[in-house]
């Protein structure tokens, strides 16, 4: 977990064997700029929306010198991937009714990768349950400016130090497979032949005033110290723009940007026997025109600071097991640990992981009314921005709808450009954050039904499972933290996900009662068969996945669903007492400290 206020996040897929807008124009003024052309060869049927940077003129440059002399090498480097990831991020953060930080950054990362051997068998392999042999660079800062020469020399000497550690790993590569039973994964080739693309689109760059945001931040915060019971609160306002270049020794060249801007919320409380309780919600949006107006921030933080009060004098809830429903934003992080990232190709592939689905293609995994796709070529669901778009994947491959469950029958996986047997070619899923080497991983996971009733008639249904298996209750699960997932061999087969709003409903007719202090679990295979129905209307969680591969942005999309049976534990808490004194603004015998006029400096 990083900061608190990224807690909306879907966590870590763990080998232990390993939620109208109006906008203010004078905020933020986005600026696409046309970079200036520069002397790459385009393949025939190319079409150019932008000319090509300068950068993929010298990754272009270093790549004939690199393939001409390391392409013969013994080793042979069969394949060279050079990619420069150009980072612009302001970022205005507040706590309490002041600013903690107002900055503004840009940042190039040069990243090459060198495959030894060939396509069948490179430096990349796992030999056996080790792992693998060859551990790839981080990369590491280039400038900023366009600086050819200097470009040029730190690709150069990128390139020579990732060569030797290729060559050195494919050495014990080979010497270990004499000794190591070869399995039926391990037949798979290491690498996939794919198709060349050459895109070059726009640069894309914001230019923007934090004054105004740093007083909206302000503002946010400040609202929050209204509530003895909140202890902490942070806004943070992001923007975020990023220009990837990509230059490989299959002569796909792209150049594409996009561009993000964030708004979070978040505060923190503790109930009287010291457990933490938290909200959080966040504002996503790509076209300055969709930033958040102050009346709707300023009333989600009101419903947050209600919210939370509510849930510091909630009472606990013991270990239970029965019927439950899972709102859509619940449902969408459910199905992301629960099947998601079971269904990403690697693990089928990696004798370590569990492999839960690896052989049950063509079997029914889910109920047959239940279909599942995951397509990173959706930037929206209605109005609501979908994280995890984007147009090609981090191996140069074009992003692809891929239909994953159809009608409850395992139908593939997705896939990055480590082939599987009975699935040789990518999907357009090998992602990773920068610095780490791409894995397949999810985009945006979109959960279908064809047994769908309203969200009312839903509930009703929950009570009269309740009833019919003589429960006292039911469960709620109206809001969601995010979750996390134990997909390798040495732990268990499980998953955790983490409610923030829990519910107790009662099939005598008394109110629903909220209570804190349970975590979901379960296991993929039984928990996927005990949905009995969905809603009508899906919802989108966004967040962010960590992962072997780093922390990529994804979302999901789901309607909500009826679980016939769901189990909860306690959730870890601390036993620190709250604060002996009340908050200073609370308190009647502290000394009141007015605020500081405008413009003035504490």
């Amino acid at each position: 977990m990083r900061l608190p206020l990224r807690a909306q996040r879907l966590c870590s897929a763990r080998n232990a064997g390993t939620g109208h807008i109006k906008f203010i124009p004078s905020l933020l003024v986005l600026t696409s700029v046309c970079l200036a052309g520069a002397g790459v060869s385009l393949p025939q049927g190319t079409s150019q929306s932008a000319a090509a940077s300068p950068v993929l003129a010298a990754m272009d440059e270093e790549l004939g010198r690199s393939m001409a002399v390391l392409g013969k090498a013994d080793p042979p480097a069969y394949f060279i991937d050079y990619t420069v990831t150009e980072t612009q991020r302001a970022e205005v953060m507040g706590s309490n009714g002041a600013l903690l930080s107002s900055e503004e950054r840009r940042t190039r990362w040069l990243e090459v990768q060198v495959r030894a051997g060939s396509y069948a068998l490179d430096n990349t392999r796992k030999v056996g349950d080790r792992q693998s042999f060859f551990s790839p660079s981080p990369g590491s800062p280039v400038p900023i400016e366009d600086a050819p020469a200097v470009l040029r020399r730190a690709i150069w000497l990128e390139t020579d130090r990732q060569y030797r550690a290729a060559a050195e790993a494919l050495i014990k590569i080979k010497t270990g497979k004499e000794v190591k039973v070869e399995t039926a994964e391990g037949q798979a080739p290491d690498f996939s032949r794919e198709q060349a693309h050459t895109s070059y689109a726009p640069r894309v760059s914001f230019q923007l005033d934090r004054r105004p945001w740093e007083e909206k931040v302000r503002v946010y915060t400040r609202a929050f110290r209204d509530s003895p019971a909140i202890l902490n609160s942070i806004v943070t306002f992001s923007a975020l723009a990023q220009n990837q270049y990509q230059a490989t020794s299959e002569r796909t060249r792209l150049q594409f940007g996009q561009l993000r801007y964030r708004l979070e919320l978040f505060i923190q409380g503790k109930a009287p026997d010291g457990m933490d309780i938290s909200r959080y919600y966040n504002f996503d949006w790509t076209d300055p025109a969709g930033a958040p107006d102050n009346g709707t921030v300023l009333a989600q933080a009101q419903a947050m600071r209600k919210e939370l009060e509510a849930l510091v004098a909630a009472p606990l809830v013991e270990p239970y097991a029965g019927p439950a429903m899972l709102t859509g934003r619940a449902a969408a992080v459910f199905f992301h640990e629960v099947f998601g990232h079971r269904a990403e190709g690697h693990r089928q592939k990696d004798i370590t992981e569990g492999q839960t689905f690896a052989r049950k293609v063509g079997e029914q995994i889910l109920p047959e009314f239940l279909s599942v796709s995951d397509d990173p070529t959706a930037k929206r669901v209605g109005s609501t921005v979908l994280l995890g778009y984007y147009p090609f994947d981090d191996e140069g491959v074009r992003s692809e709808r891929v239909k994953l469950v159809d009608k409850g029958v395992l139908r593939g996986f997705l896939m990055s450009r480590s082939p599987l047997i009975g699935f040789p070619q990518s999907n357009g899923h090998g992602r990773r954050q920068i610095g780490f080497a791409p894995v397949s991983r999810q985009g945006n996971l979109i959960v279908e039904s064809s047994r769908q009733v309203s969200n009312a008639r839903l509930r009703q249904m929950l009570i009269e499972e309740i009833k019919r298996q003589s429960k006292p209750f039911g469960l709620l699960i109206d809001d969601i933290a995010g979750g996390f997932t134990f997909t390798g061999r040495g732990q268990p087969q499980a998953f955790q996900v983490l409610p923030l709003v829990v519910f107790k409903v009662y099939p005598d007719g008394r109110p629903d009662e909220l209570v804190r202090g349970v975590d979901i679990v379960g296991t993929p295979l039984v928990s996927l068969t005990k949905i009995l129905a969905t809603g009508d209307t899906p919802e989108v969680f966004n967040g962010y996945c960590g992962a072997e591969s780093g922390s990529v942005p994804v979302a999901a999309i789901s309607p909500a669903i009826l679980i016939s049976e769901m189990e909860v534990q306690k959730k870890q808490t601390s036993t620190d007492k709250p604060p002996i004194l009340p908050p200073p603004l609370h308190d009647p015998q502290a000394k009141a400290h007015p605020e500081p006029a405008k413009g003035a400096r504490q």
